[in-house]
């Protein structure tokens, strides 16, 4: 197969790929996000603790995180023919792609929403703060650098994901591969791919990463830094109160 051949059929594949990873990122990320700051909020000492509400969500998310994606693909294919009306093509590979990447990117979100010094919440609380205004002022701008690193890892999973749907009909670059690279034996389209997938993955690293550091390295910005400035000055002020 000559390159005339073969760049039309990786435009095609390329572009099927950036549809469904972009689609199913974004739901992930808008779904995952307050899934993920549910579970730390509800946890025990939590701002809105439930243990009731944690092990469930925990749970689900857990049996979702554990399920092998071609499982899922399966498993969910009469909810994606309800949902989009087929189950091949780029379209339906949407469905099962979102789905996987939801518990998956919670998880992250919980964790980076953990690492959140305790101190900065207790401030905003002190202050009268709700909840609300502690998710958003506080939980979400301070660990937003490890959320775009979560969002980074995400992606790059839902590549991969992608890849494996291609070897039901997802379309996209691992459909691709599949049909010319391993069916019809074109093994030069078949390491195209893969170089093609490779330089695609560690771009969106590099990205990734340097927007994280980027966020890092300019104090992640909000209201947070002035609460650490307030709390460093308050045991000042309570000396100024003892020697008076």
């Amino acid at each position: 197969m000559t390159w005339s051949e073969m760049q039309p059929l990786l435009e095609q594949a390329s572009w099927e790929t950036l549809i469904m990873v972009g689609w199913s990122t974004l739901i992930a990320v808008v779904a995952g996000l307050p899934l993920g700051v549910l579970l730390v909020l509800s946890d025990r000492g939590g701002l809105l603790q439930n243990v009731v509400v944690n092990k469930v969500v925990g749970q689900v998310v857990n049996v979702g995180r554990s399920m092998p994606f071609i499982i899922l693909m399966v498993a969910l294919m009469s909810f994606t023919r309800w949902v989009t009306g087929t189950t091949i093509g780029s379209e339906a590979a949407i469905v099962p792609l979102a789905i996987g990447g939801i518990p998956f990117f919670a998880r992250l979100v919980e964790t980076a929403v953990r690492e959140v010094d305790g101190g900065l919440v207790e401030a905003v609380q002190s202050m009268g703060g709700s909840t609300w205004t502690i998710v958003r002022k506080v939980l979400v701008p301070e660990a937003l650098p490890s959320l775009i690193a979560s969002t980074t890892t995400t992606v790059i999973a839902l590549i991969g994901y992608s890849a494996m749907a291609g070897t039901v009909g997802g379309g996209g670059l691992g459909d691709l591969a599949v049909r010319y690279g391993y069916q019809r034996f074109e093994t030069g389209l078949m390491w195209i791919t893969v170089a093609l997938l490779a330089v695609v993955i560690s771009l969106i690293q590099f990205a990734g990463d340097l927007a994280a550091r980027t966020l890092h390295s300019r104090g992640r910005g909000g209201a947070a830094p002035a609460l650490r400035l307030l709390k460093a000055k308050e045991p000042a002020a309570a000396d100024i109160g003892k020697v008076a």
